[in-house]
Order: C-alpha cells, then structure tokens, then sequence
C-alpha cells in the first residue's frame, strides 16, 4: 500500500491519470519516460508503447481505478447493479446472468445495505459512501493486480471514510493486490499505508516508510503538510501554511495567538442573539397512492438551543444527521413544520415575507460547494457586488465596486481576480470569494456550510486563519457545520453533536473533543484519521 501525498496541483492524480493512459492527446505528446507494469507471472511491460487494443484489456482487468468523485464517474443513466455488470462483462465471456451474480456478491462484500435493491437504483439515489462502495466494487470485479485509489474519502464523512479504508485494506490483503493510495491528507497514511510518496510540483520530494516520513520527515513541505492539520494546535492559535516552511526551508510556525472576537463572550456579559426552540423538519418518506404521507424523514426533530452573541457554535454528525437542514432552516431557505427561530427577538417563522427580505441582510451562508454557488456567467466581482446592489448599499456603482476590491483583498485575493469567472479559480480561491460575498453585506450571523471539508490540509488552515481573523474584524456571531470533529474543535466556542434530527450532546468544544459523553460522539471522535498522530 504505497500512499502518494500532496496537496491539489502537486501532480497526484496526473501521475495515476498516466499508469491508464488516460491524459488528454495534447498532454501525451510530451510524455516520455517508462512504466513498466510486470503482471503475475510475466516480465515487465512499458505501458506507454502498448497498443490502444491492449490498453483497453489492461484497464479495469489488470489495473483499475477508483475516481476521487464517484457521482461523476458512475453514469446517471444506468442503474449501479448494470455499470459493474458491464465492466464485468467487458472482460469475462460470461453471461448475463452470471455477471449479476457477480456484482450481487461484491455489493455484498462492499457492505453494501440491502444489495439486492441496490442493484436496480441509480447513483443519485445513493448517498457519498454508497456510491463510492459501488466504485470499489467496479474496481474489484475483474480481481486487478494493480489497484489506484484516487482521494476516494475526500469530503465523506470520518465514520464512512473510516468503513471505506477498512474495506480497501481487506480487500487489499485478501487479493494480495498492490495498491496507490492518491490522497492530501496525513492522517488517512497513518491509518492505511505501508510506505509514502510525498509529491511537490510534479517532484518526487521525499518517499520513505510510513514511520520514517511521519516520525522524521526531512524535507520543508512534509514537515508543512504534518504542521497544517488543526489537530497538532491549540485553539486559535494561527495555523502555519505551505509558504512558512518553503520560504526560508526551515520550520517556522507563527506564535501569535488570534484573539477572536469570540473570547469575549465568556468574559463579558453575554447577549442572546439566536433562541431555537422545538424546532421540526419533516419531509415526506412515502406517501399513498393518493398522495396521503404514510411516513416522514424527520431531518430536524424538536430541536432546542440558544446561539450567544460573538460566539462560533460548531454543529457535527454524520451525513444525513440534519445539520445543513437545520442550518438552512435558521435562515428560512427551508421550510420549518413547527417551532420558533427567534433572531434577535423577532420569529423568522411568523413574519412577513418583506420583513424577512429585510432580515436577510443580517444573516448570511457559505455553502459547501463554492463552485455550484457561484453563478458560472458572472465574473466573481459582480457575483459579490449584486447583493450591494440588490440592498442599495453605498451610493453608486464605483463605491461598490471599491467596497468588492476591498473584500477580495481582504480574504487574500487581489484586485485584478474582480473580472474573473469561478472556473478560473481553485477550490480554495473559490471558498474565498463565498465568503467574501457572504461579509458584503456586514452580517452578524454566518453559517458555515461544509466549507473547508474538500479542501487541502495547507489550503484549510489558510480559510480557518482567515474566518478567524474576519471573525475579530467583523465581529459576527457563526454556525460553523461540518463532519471533521477536529476542524470544529479548532474553531468553535461550544459544540452540537446531531443524529438523526436530533441534538443528543452539547458543550464546550475542547470537553466534546476529549471527553465525549454519549457513545455517537464517541464513534466519531474514534473515527478521526491519524488522531493516535496528536
């Protein structure tokens, strides 16, 4: 199990992209090079001077492949069941029949729920570690030699991510199969690999055993990428990042503590800015014939809390649990069935539509996927100027304009990105602007959706750095939603753990973080990758 570590862009995935020869026909031009892939039994063969005929034998049978984004790569169209069954089929002369067989057991050996029902579903009704359960599955049906796993736990959830690894072990050892574990972050190698390839720009910067290169690494961006993670740090302490080591080749963390805004709640007088009360969100599960609902997903289930002026409450659990509903819910872009939401004393749930209008101004989101937030046909800059302007904020359009240069400055963007479009931009430059947008308006209360879960490890510790420096300018009072119970300990005041629709733990971060008390927030502190590292 060999793991090859960096961050986006270091040459990871362009890397495996090359072993199947799946690059583009202008990037090929300029390969040179060997690979030499030595099948059971053979002597070795240069893939790179194979025909495409025997390329097509030697993909998914020899060496297969599971794509970081699996609801990408599995074909919306086509049932799950048919998709293995295909691959299948592509490369074993046996029947129909046969080949479901076949993928009825290795969704069985994928420990997938209720395979037989599985079969006929399509990949959107799946959720993330389901449908990447399929992807292994595809992988593993034509038993390969050679298997490449490319960030396939990024932005799961640690419980699943934790259920996939176990999953690519067994299999692993089971087949005695090799196998190229792609990812970004440290502590998944410390659970899964037996040695490291860190990558740097296209380099090769350092390789060793697991234990040499977490123990004793010796080059500046491995010591960079083991310092980055939010677990190796006080809270809000200033994360160091990427460009402290590599500047001047030495270890160089910042010691200046980031006094948020936050910390003062505790010392002074608090103020109430959010009161929850029995608050319930039910979707309908089924419904008769004639439309009667005969049973409900209750996605928020009489939940309770109070959120304090200036203070960031962290919200946690495992997909599914409730917590972007519950977030959305706050700010009425979902429908509440019963209960109160008092902001600042007025309940969001009983007033007029203009009033909330009015409200909105104050209260604003991050989603989880920049990307699907920002409109594809606006440049950035008049992607966080249309609020402004919506709201009539400052007299003309060049003192919006100057407002927006100010707020890309601010979340470490430059002047020159205002004519940008989002494709132009990387995920972490993205995250940015989503919050640049969300802090147009001056709100004072922001909720965090997911925004650092897909993420580099050196990429979140600059976003975390910069909510943290925001958070003493603006002084907004945050949710901060997520499934990485150490990111949330790093920069939340308290935590709420849910699941299933409910609140079932809460308190002062650190106390949720070392000494859970209920057996689900247990699971999922357990569940943390490479937390035996801290």
């Amino acid at each position: 199990m060999v793991a090859v570590v960096g961050e986006s862009g270091s040459g990871k995935s362009v890397t495996a992209m090359s072993i199947l020869r799946l690059l583009p026909t202008k990037i090929t031009r300029f390969t040179s090079g060997e690979i030499i892939f030595s099948k059971q039994g053979n002597t070795g063969t240069d893939i790179l001077k194979l025909t495409e005929a025997d390329m097509r034998e030697l993909r998914g049978n020899e060496i297969a492949m599971i794509f970081q984004e699996p609801m990408t790569s599995l074909n919306p169209v086509f049932t799950c069941g048919d998709q293995v069954r295909e691959a299948i089929q592509l490369h074993q002369k046996i029947s129909r029949k046969q080949a479901e067989q076949i993928t009825l057991r290795l969704f069985e050996k994928v420990k997938l729920p209720e395979p037989a029902l599985l079969m006929n579903r399509y990949p959107h009704q799946l959720s993330g570690g389901q449908k990447q359960r399929v992807m292994i599955a595809m992988a593993m049906s034509c038993e390969p030699s050679l298997l490449i796993a490319d960030e396939p736990t990024t932005a799961l959830d640690v419980t699943v991510q934790k259920n996939i690894l176990e999953l690519i072990r067994e299999l692993q050892e089971e087949k005695n199969m090799g196998v190229m574990f792609i990812t970004h972050d440290l502590g998944l190698v410390a659970e899964i690999a037996d040695r490291v390839i860190v990558m740097y720009k296209g380099n090769i910067v350092e390789q060793g055993t697991k234990k040499d290169i977490l123990d004793n690494p010796q080059h500046a961006y491995t010591k960079a990428l083991l310092a980055c993670r939010p677990s190796m740090h006080p809270k809000w302490e200033r994360l160091p990042v990427v460009s402290d080591f590599m500047d001047v080749n030495t270890i160089k963390i910042a010691e200046n503590k980031i006094a948020v805004a936050s910390e003062m709640v505790f010392t002074g007088e608090k103020e109430t800015l959010l009161e929850v009360k029995n608050l319930r969100v039910w979707f309908p599960a089924q419904k008769t014939f004639l439309g009667k609902v005969k049973a409900y997903t209750k996605a928020v289930d009489d939940v309770s809390f109070d959120l304090i002026k200036g203070e960031t409450l962290g919200l946690v659990g495992e997909s599914g649990c409730g917590k972007t509903t519950l977030g959305r819910c706050l700010l009425r872009l979902v429908n509440a069935g019963s209960g109160q939401i008092l902001y600042r004393g007025t309940d969001l749930l009983s007033i007029s539509p203009e009033t909330l209008r009015q409200k909105r101004k104050d209260m604003q989101i991050v989603f989880q996927d920049p990307y699907s937030s920002l409109n594809p046909r606006l440049s950035v800059g008049r992607a966080i100027l249309e609020p402004l302007h919506v709201n009539k904020i400052l007299k003309n359009n060049q003192e919006r304009k100057d407002k927006v240069i100010e707020l890309l400055e601010k979340v470490n963007l430059d002047s020159s990105h205002f004519n940008r479009y989002p494709h132009e931009f990387s995920g972490g430059q993205r995250q940015r602007i989503g919050i640049a947008r969300a802090l147009a308006l001056n709100p004072g209360f922001i909720v965090f959706d997911e925004s650092v879960s897909a993420l580099d490890v050196s990429v979140q510790a600059q976003v975390l750095n910069l909510l943290n420096d925001l958070k003493k300018e603006f002084g907004f009072t945050a949710i901060f939603i997520s499934h990485d119970l150490s990111v949330v300990r790093f920069i939340s005041d308290r935590i709420m753990v849910m699941n299933k629709g409910k609140i079932i733990e809460e308190g002062p971060s650190d106390e949720i973080y070392f000494s859970p008390k209920n057996e689900y927030t247990q699971k999922l502190i357990a569940a943390i990758p490479g937390k035996k590292m801290n």
